[in-house]
């Protein structure tokens, strides 16, 4: 069962500890979660929560929810890791606010790295200066990076670099412009776009460009050419998305003024480092992961029935 329709009407009364602390949520977290880790996972919800004055504002059942959902692929809700965030949305239809999933670039590193099919994973900022060249053809990237870590770190970014290798040798890699990047925020971001236009700062996209970048890379690469685990679908399926109490998911950005400090996609710098990842195209690969994707969706079906 999902969250009841009674509490998910009284919860917005009622402050997210009390919430939490009441028996039939309680029942329905320790069923999913387990009774040791529930207590575990209710800590670790509080804290997140506390932790961001506009997520304290939204129903308690979104927070759950969204919630619920980063525990089935085993990602922390704090955002020092990065993994995924708990992200305050306004509803104008219901005209409350709601806690909106998102996926971190950690998380998608995670998500690939416990797989067990890659042998590299990595995600990078090309520095002005650095780049030599990038054959598009055999995927090869010539760099020179700047040694100095502070200089680096100062220089402007001129565009990025995500590659792969999978245990059995299959390779990929990918590079973009910061135009080109700028160009797919904008097509693909309404908020951003609007922020643009308007030269404010209200998106992710806005207060930490490359992070919303080092995650797009990954997206892109692991979507198009490697394997994912039923674990790794549903958390792209679930991305960016407010889930509803019969399980149903609503896609939304971010309006005005409901973006947090410190909430989502405050990634921390730049390099995912060297994971794990995937194998090519062969779906019998895939079956290793089946029993993890398949905890996951048990976990929203028991959830949202």
């Amino acid at each position: 069962m999902a969250v009841s329709n009674s509490l998910a009407k009284s919860q917005q009364k009622t402050s997210l500890t009390a919430y939490l602390s009441n028996d039939a949520v309680k029942n329905q977290i320790n069923s999913i979660v387990g009774g040791k880790n529930g207590t575990r996972f209710i800590s670790s919800i509080i804290s997140a929560v506390n932790a961001n004055a506009s997520l304290q504002e939204c129903t308690n059942a979104s927070i759950l929810s969204a919630a619920l959902l980063g525990e089935s692929l085993n990602l922390s809700p704090s955002p020092q890791l990065g993994q995924y965030y708990m992200v305050p949305f306004k509803n104008n239809n219901a005209g409350v606010k709601v806690a909106q999933f998102q996926l971190g670039y950690k998380g998608y590193i995670q998500l690939a790295i416990r797989s067990g099919q890659y042998k590299k994973l990595n995600v990078l900022a090309i520095k002005e200066g650095e780049l030599i060249n990038f054959n598009p053809l055999d995927e090869e990237i010539e760099v020179k990076l700047i040694a100095d870590e502070a200089e680096r770190e100062k220089a402007e970014t001129i565009g990025y670099y995500a590659m792969f290798e999978y245990t059995n040798g299959f390779k990929k890699a990918m590079y973009w412009s910061k135009e080109k990047m700028k160009a797919h925020a904008v097509k693909y971001s309404q908020g951003y776009a609007a922020d643009v236009k308007k030269g404010t700062k209200w998106t992710f996209w806005s207060k930490d460009f490359d992070g919303m970048a080092y995650k797009t890379m990954l997206r892109q690469i692991i979507s198009k050419w490697g394997i994912m685990s039923i674990e790794m679908q549903t958390a792209l399926d679930s991305d960016m998305a407010v889930i509803n109490e019969d399980g149903t998911k609503d896609y939304v950005e971010m309006d005005e003024g409901m973006i947090v400090e410190g909430s989502a996609e405050e990634m921390e710098s730049a390099n995912a480092g060297e994971g794990e990842e995937v194998a090519a195209n062969e779906p019998k690969e895939q079956t290793t992961e089946q029993p993890q994707q398949t905890t996951a969706q048990a976990v929203q079906q028991s959830f949202f029935q």
